[in-house]
C-alpha cells in the first residue's frame, strides 16, 4: 500500500509498504482523511524531534525513521475485536495517543503525561498518510454514517484546544474575555471551541491577511500586531482592565510580550505553542506587576477526547469548515502538501490528505 514516510529533514517519501496485519486488540481501518499538523511541518524542516532516530527509537514502539506520518485522521473499518462494537464500514475518529496505561500518571487519568507518550503518525506503529492503518481499538471512536470525515478529521486539534480551554480552570465562559495569540490551526480551533463553551468576547492577534479574514468569521475582533498596540486595544475592549485569559498559540516573544501586556491583573496566560528556535523568556515586570499566573498544556487524555466527539457529533463547533484551505492526494503530499504550506504558509490553516483519488 502507499505510504508517506518521514526520512528526515526535507525528506518524506510515498513509498509502497505491506498492508498492516492487526493484533487482536487493533482494528484495521482505511483511511479517508489525515490533516497535515504544525508538528509534522516541524519535523519536516527541523527534525527529527518527535520522530525518532535510529539512534533513539521510540521507548514505547522501538521503532525509528523513518515512519509514516500523520496524526489527524479519519477512516471506515476494515475489520475490529468482536468486543469492540465496531463493524466493518464504521466510520470512526481514532485518538492517535500511544500511552502505557500503567505508569504512575495514567492511572492517575493523566494519560496525555504518560512517561512514554507517543502518536501514531510521530512515533511509529504506522500513521493518517496511508491507506490503512492498524490501531488499538479502544482508541476507535465511532461516528454517525453520514458524517463529513474530512470536518472530522478536525477533531484531534480540537482536542487540544478543549484540553488548553479545560486546563485553564475557569467555570464559566460566558462572561470572560480572551486573546488569542496566532490565528493559525491552533488559534482558530480555540476560537471555535471558545464559542461551544459560551464565550463571547474573543480577540485573536493575526498579522497576516488570510488567516486574519478567517479568523474573522470566528472572533469577535481581530487585531494586527504590525500596526495595532495589543495592550492596548484589550484593554480598550474591555473596560480597561484586559483580557481573563490570554492563548498563546503562536510561540514567538514578540507575541507572548503583547500578550502578557494585555492580560488583566491577576490574569491567566496559557501557552498551546511549541517554541521552537528561541527560548520562553518571561517579561518579567507584567509578570510580577500583575501577578500572572502562565500555564502550559500538552495534547488531551482519554475523557477530553470522548467529549470533542460528542460536541462534534452534536454540532456544537461552528465554522469548522472555514479551516480547510486545501485538500490533495497522497501522491501529492510534498509538492502540495509540505512544501505549499511552507512556501505560503499564511495562506492556509489546514491542508487534508486523502489516498482516494476521487476525493481529493
Amino acid at each position: 500500500m502507499k505510504a508517506a514516510q518521514y526520512f528526515g529533514p526535507h525528506d518524506i517519501r510515498v513509498v509502497d509498504v505491506p498492508t498492516p496485519e492487526p493484533e487482536e486488540h487493533e482494528a484495521l481501518v482505511a483511511i479517508e482523511w489525515c490533516g497535515i499538523c504544525g508538528s509534522d511541518l516541524h519535523e519536516y524542516l527541523h527534525g527529527p524531534t518527535s520522530c525518532p532516530p535510529p539512534s533513539r527509537p521510540h521507548p514505547a514502539t522501538h521503532s525509528h525513521i523513518p515512519v509514516t506520518m500523520g496524526h489527524e485522521f479519519t477512516g471506515r473499518i476494515i475489520s475490529a475485536p468482536a468486543s469492540s462494537n465496531l463493524s466493518s464500514g464504521t466510520p470512526v475518529i481514532t485518538d492517535p495517543r500511544i500511552f502505557c496505561r500503567s505508569c504512575s500518571r495514567c492511572k492517575y487519568g493523566h494519560t496525555h503525561g504518560c512517561t512514554t507518550l507517543g502518536f501514531k503518525g510521530l512515533s511509529g506503529t504506522g500513521g493518517g498518510f496511508s491507506e490503512t492503518i492498524a490501531v488499538d481499538a479502544r482508541m476507535c471512536h465511532a461516528l454517525p454514517e453520514d458524517v463529513d470525515l474530512s470536518l472530522a478529521a478536525l477533531i484531534e486539534p480540537l482536542a487540544v484546544a478543549w484540553h488548553a480551554i479545560a486546563t485553564a480552570g475557569l467555570q464559566d465562559w460566558g462572561g470572560k474575555s480572551v486573546l488569542v495569540v496566532g490565528g493559525g490551526p491552533v488559534g482558530v480551533t480555540v476560537c471555535i471551541v471558545l464559542r461551544a463553551f459560551g464565550c463571547g468576547n474573543i480577540i485573536v492577534s493575526e498579522p497576516t491577511t488570510v488567516r486574519a479574514a478567517q479568523n474573522e468569521k470566528v472572533a469577535d475582533v481581530v487585531l494586527n500586531p504590525l500596526h495595532d498596540s495589543i495592550g492596548e486595544r484589550c484593554r480598550s475592549l474591555t473596560g480597561g482592565e484586559g483580557v481573563d485569559v490570554v492563548f498563546d498559540c503562536a510561540g514567538s516573544q514578540k507575541g507572548f510580550e503583547a500578550g502578557m501586556d494585555a492580560v488583566r491583573y491577576r490574569g491567566l496566560y496559557m501557552n498551546i505553542a511549541a517554541w521552537f528556535g528561541s527560548p520562553m523568556q518571561i517579561p518579567f515586570f507584567p509578570f510580577l506587576l500583575k501577578e500572572v499566573t502562565i500555564k502550559c498544556c500538552l495534547a488531551y487524555n482519554d475523557e477530553e477526547f470522548k467529549d470533542v466527539v460528542e460536541a462534534f457529533v452534536a454540532g456544537r463547533f461552528k465554522g469548522l469548515e472555514t479551516m480547510i484551505t486545501s485538500k490533495i492526494h497522497i501522491d501529492d503530499i510534498v509538492e502540495k502538501g509540505f512544501d505549499e504550506s511552507v512556501a505560503n504558509r499564511d495562506q492556509h490553516v489546514k491542508i487534508l490528505v486523502t489516498p482516494h483519488k476521487v476525493k481529493a
